[in-house]
């Protein structure tokens, strides 16, 4: 999987911002995230995979119409692992939320309200994955290598968000045990 293979370079990159502990992290959000919703986390896989989805499409659409920096711009300010409204609105508008609410609550089954409540976190959250392409170091500036991985792609399901995260996990687990 091209996306999670960018995220371990990252993190074996002494370069970038992405360490073990950003990836533990997290994951250890959204996991208690998941928990307090009262959603499994297979289903929690597969909300963050259409958030991711359409967080995809708007930085997408950023890029194109602002360039590569806004785009970085939007990916380093809002990314984090506390709840954060502001960075929905700021990838979302109201119109947009509403489809993507509906959307996930069709194909997941959980209730619309349990969605936008998860919101606030799931999208810091998947910015924050993002982020962990992003060069640590001052010096020529190079692009973020899992942001332009993530948004280069036209392949369907390559750069999936859950499959990402899944993937994070079973690493992290496989490194603490060796």
């Amino acid at each position: 999987m091209g996306l999670f293979n960018r995220i371990v370079d990252a993190v074996n990159s002494p370069e970038r911002e992405a360490s073990t502990g950003q990836l533990d992290s997290i994951l250890s959000t959204v996991q208690a995230l998941a928990q307090s919703q009262g959603v499994d986390s297979a289903t929690t896989q597969a909300l963050a995979s259409i958030v991711g989805g359409y967080v995809r499409s708007n930085l997408k659409t950023t890029r194109q119409s602002q360039g590569e920096e806004q785009a970085e711009a939007l990916v380093n300010r809002y990314s984090g692992i506390s709840p954060s409204q502001s960075a929905v609105q700021a990838l979302f508008n109201p119109q947009q939320q509403s489809q993507m609410v509906q959307e996930a609550a069709q194909k997941t089954g959980v209730n619309a309200g349990t969605i936008q409540a998860m919101l606030p976190i799931l999208v810091p959250v998947i910015l924050n994955l993002l982020k962990t392409g992003a060069v640590s170091q001052s010096g020529p500036r190079k692009s973020n290598s899992v942001l332009s991985a993530f948004l280069d792609t036209d392949r369907d399901g390559d750069f999936d968000i859950g499959d990402a995260m899944a993937m994070a996990g079973q690493y992290l687990n496989q490194n603490r045990h060796v």
